[in-house]
């Protein structure tokens, strides 16, 4: 896979296309990425079928009441993020996956955000799919993974044509691998496949549980500072949070703030993060948004507090 958007994609052509027709319903929540969005949408037009919103309070939190109302016979799929890359928020995926289960329902979990931060057990969890890009834990661009339960891949079609996901061709007909090999068509992305590998190695070697208690003790020291800003507003206060955080100053627009923090050294993302759902949940059509991961320092929340200072005292 190249990442998380192309292993959704499959997921959309594949899943989608052999077990959701007209009338049927993909439940998918305010808080996707465009990319768990887009792709339901594209197959919903095909196929005729219906896409369904989990709503948020205004901590940014899942309503669970209303996705329980939201399951019925009609629907095929769950399509969730772990975890929120607009708000940090820590979706309840476990329980989610429970219940879509109870009702025969399948479930695939946008994992892009919690694997840098939190411990994951794709078995565990016990989703059908999960998915991940390398760039988000520290590997190469255009390299990722889709995991899938076992009998789902040997039911389901290739995506793509071409070498390697062949075991005989003629032109009356081709046989394909069984699966993974009949979703890996061409040449791999050796390179990448190596570079993740590294990566995933450098990570387990720190330790992911320690990792989400630093990251977790990092947030709240940042939540602490940022909350003495004059005028700064959180979006996102869920209880349960990774290490994002989301903000505005009202009066300043937020490209300024970034630009400003840029100057100094600090980089943070301005804009609507691929995720206009929540962002408009909200009223607003962007956020000023720093990442705080485990290279983070409390030196670096400090410079961070400082730069906004700087800004609004100017």
């Amino acid at each position: 896979m190249r990442g998380t958007t192309e292993a959704i994609n499959l997921v959309a052509n594949t899943f989608g296309r052999k077990f959701i027709g007209r009338g049927d319903e993909i439940i998918l929540t305010t808080l996707e990425h465009h990319a768990n969005i887009v792709p339901w949408q594209l197959l919903a037009e095909q196929v005729g079928a219906v896409i369904r919103v989990v709503p948020i309070n205004d901590r940014g939190e899942l309503i669970l009441e209303e996705f329980v109302r939201l399951l019925n016979p009609r629907t095929k799929l769950v399509s969730v993020a772990h975890v929120s890359n607009a708000l940090g928020t820590i979706n309840p995926v476990e329980q989610i996956i429970q219940l879509a289960h109870a009702r025969g329902v399948h479930v695939l979990v946008d994992g892009a955000q919690s694997t840098p931060h939190l411990p994951i057990n794709v078995q565990a969890l016990d989703a059908d799919f999960f998915v991940f890009s390398g760039h988000k834990v520290f590997g190469p661009t255009g390299i990722g993974a889709l995991y899938a339960k076992a009998h789902l891949l040997e039911l389901l079609p290739p995506w793509q044509g071409g070498g390697h996901m062949i075991r005989d061709v003629t032109f009356e007909k081709t046989i394909y691998q069984d699966a993974p090999e009949k979703f890996e068509a061409g040449t791999p992305d050796i390179a990448g496949t190596v570079g993740l590998g590294a990566a995933i190695d450098y990570l387990f070697g720190i330790g992911i549980p320690a990792i989400a208690a630093y990251e977790h003790a990092l947030l709240e020291y940042a939540t602490g500072l940022l909350s003495e800003v004059p005028g700064l507003k959180f979006i996102g206060t869920a209880t349960n949070k990774a290490s994002v955080l989301s903000f505005i100053i009202p009066g300043l627009r937020n490209e300024v703030i970034a630009s400003h923090l840029d100057k100094r050294g600090i980089a943070v993302r301005a804009g609507h993060h691929c995720a206009l759902p929540a962002q408009r949940h909200f009223g607003l059509e962007s956020t000023v948004r720093p990442s705080l991961a485990f290279y983070n320092s409390r030196n670096d929340v400090e410079a961070l507090v400082q730069g906004l200072h700087s800004l609004i005292r100017k």
